[in-house]
């Protein structure tokens, strides 16, 4: 190959944004991920543990649980926004935009996870305690804000760190994967604190399974401690290439930004799909422990094997889902993999008439593997989605909102979590879930049966409307988003021509091999470019 023509490539490359703003190594994509693994680890608290605790530990009302939960989320209206109005209108320090605040507000965020685990002296000697009741409010609210100061802007960091959209896809994998990873510990603690039920239900003396708080605790403390670590170390690993476009503050601008995002049919498809999302996994995560104990009466390992199972098939499916988005889509893998999820959900209410025996237990849990098997696959691709969403937003308007944006997303997660405590508090509520004076429940034949129903029947549903919203409404196919990176590059030549820095100078230039692509394909590639 003549000098001529590697300066001409050489050139060409230096002109291309998208390239310059890329090129993720093995250690980019792992620094990313801890992010969410440092998150997960006290987050999982929340959705495996947290309405367990409340419930058999402080003799909190389900009512009041499900309440404090909605009345949360309202807050989360207010809040996420204006963090996220913060992150994109604040001064840009030495470190960036959206780094920073994995430093502000990992340790704020542990502490408040402790916080809320903490039993004092007296708490859970009365159910229904006034002075409880507050203060699990107080701590519940405060952890919510505290993750926010880092989510936010976790999730905005995926836009600046590279504007390659098959990156940003694997950058999506390795959340999703740390995310897993982080979600882990949490259920062995859950195995180990949670007690099998006692006795036959409906009978005098039948003592549900209760809650080991030595070892709840102990659990907590060393995962926010790990958590820290997880936290510290993406803050220092994580780098942001895409420089920030100059604030302009003007009167009204941020109910301009929000007239956008809701008019953007992308974002506003992925985020009620990554709502229902949320809602179904942590249902799933805080109901089945009272399924698994009080219905299949079962304790230990059992209680928290179907969460296992829906996490596990991401082991594999981390390894092929990037092969596969790349022949066929994120919105066509993933609105599949839905209807898999959903017909799985559907099949375990079949279930019921096959009785409480080991037969069934084992039914129910393949059900769940290939529940999982379907969920992962959007699990997988939803973070790639939204910066997919938001990438058009800014092609089509012209303005870079990405803090907002994702804050904008991130409220739709939030109105997941408090459709997930609505649904987990109802349905306690109508199997008559009470606390007595000793703190023990009572369950009938009936309300046994009635929590299997909904237990299967809720994920079924959520999962079903997530298939057709990512089908039928998410617009940006395989097709569109190819020329959505074209539009792209485009816009990012006419800020440059207009006097804007768009990238940091010191990014290399040429993309390089990333993980979880094949050797042979990336040898292709190489061999059309050089071509070309």
């Amino acid at each position: 190959m003549s000098e001529e023509t590697n300066v001409a490539q050489e050139g060409a490359q230096k002109e291309s944004f998208i390239a310059r703003a890329s090129g993720l190594k093995g250690k980019d994509y792992l620094a990313y991920a801890l992010g969410d693994t440092g998150c997960c680890l006290v987050f999982g608290l929340v959705t495996t543990l947290l309405q367990r605790y409340y419930t058999d530990v402080l003799l909190l009302h389900p009512l009041y649980i499900m309440l404090m939960f909605v009345v949360a989320r309202v807050w989360d209206a207010i809040n996420d926004p204006i963090m996220g109005r913060i992150c994109d209108t604040v001064k840009t320090s030495r470190w960036g935009r959206y780094r920073p605040w994995f430093l502000y507000g990992s340790i704020p965020l542990v502490i408040s996870a402790i916080l809320m685990f903490i039993k004092w002296p007296g708490f859970g000697s009365e159910p229904g305690s006034v002075g409880v009741s507050a203060y699990a409010a107080v701590t519940y609210i405060l952890f919510g804000m505290c993750y926010t100061v880092i989510q936010i802007p976790y999730g905005s960091l995926a836009s600046v760190v590279t504007l390659d959209e098959k990156e940003r896809s694997k950058l999506s994998v390795w959340r999703s994967v740390g995310a897993a990873l982080g979600s882990m510990p949490v259920m062995i603690i859950g195995m180990v604190a949670f007690k099998a039920a006692q006795g036959t239900p409906g009978e005098e003396g039948y003592v549900p399974g209760g809650v080991n708080y030595t070892i709840l605790i102990i659990g907590v403390v060393v995962m926010s401690v790990v958590a820290l670590a997880m936290l510290l170390i993406a803050f220092f690993g994580n780098k942001e290439r895409v420089k920030p476009m100059p604030v302009v503050q003007e009167k009204g601008a941020t109910v301009k930004v929000f007239k956008k995002l809701f008019k953007s049919k992308s974002m506003v498809a992925v985020s009620l799909a990554s709502m229902l999302l949320l809602a179904g996994q942590m249902f799933i995560q805080s109901f089945y422990s009272y399924l698994i104990n009080f219905y299949f009466e079962k304790g230990g390992i059992w209680t928290m094997l179907p969460t296992v199972l829906t996490y596990l098939p991401m082991a594999f499916l981390m390894f092929f889902t990037p092969k596969l988005v790349k022949k066929f889509g994120k919105k066509e893998v993933s609105g599949i993999g839905m209807v898999v999820a959903a017909v799985a959900n559907l099949a375990m209410f079949f279930l019921l008439f096959m009785g409480k025996g080991m037969g069934a237990l084992i039914t129910f849990m393949v059900f769940c593997l290939i529940s999982g098997i379907g969920l992962n696959f959007f699990v997988l691709q939803v973070w790639a989605m939204a910066a997919d969403a938001i990438d058009e937003i800014e092609v089509k308007t012209g303005s870079r909102d990405d803090g907002t944006a994702y804050a904008f997303f991130m409220f739709f997660r939030k109105l997941g979590q408090a459709i997930s405590a609505i649904a987990v508090g109802a349905t306690l509520l109508a199997m008559g879930y009470y606390e007595s004076a000793t703190g023990g429940f009572v369950f009938n034949d009936g309300q046994l049966r009635l929590m299997f129903i909904l237990s299967t029947l809720i994920p079924a549903a959520m999962f079903g409307v997530m298939a057709v919203i990512l089908l039928f409404v998410y617009p940006l196919s395989k097709k569109r988003v190819a020329a959505l990176q074209e539009e792209k590059e485009e816009h990012l030549r006419s800020l440059a021509e207009g006097g804007n820095d768009v990238v940091e100078d010191e990014v290399p230039v040429e993309i390089t091999e990333t993980p979880f692509e094949d050797e042979q394909a990336t040898g292709q590639d190489s061999e059309k470019t050089d071509e070309e």
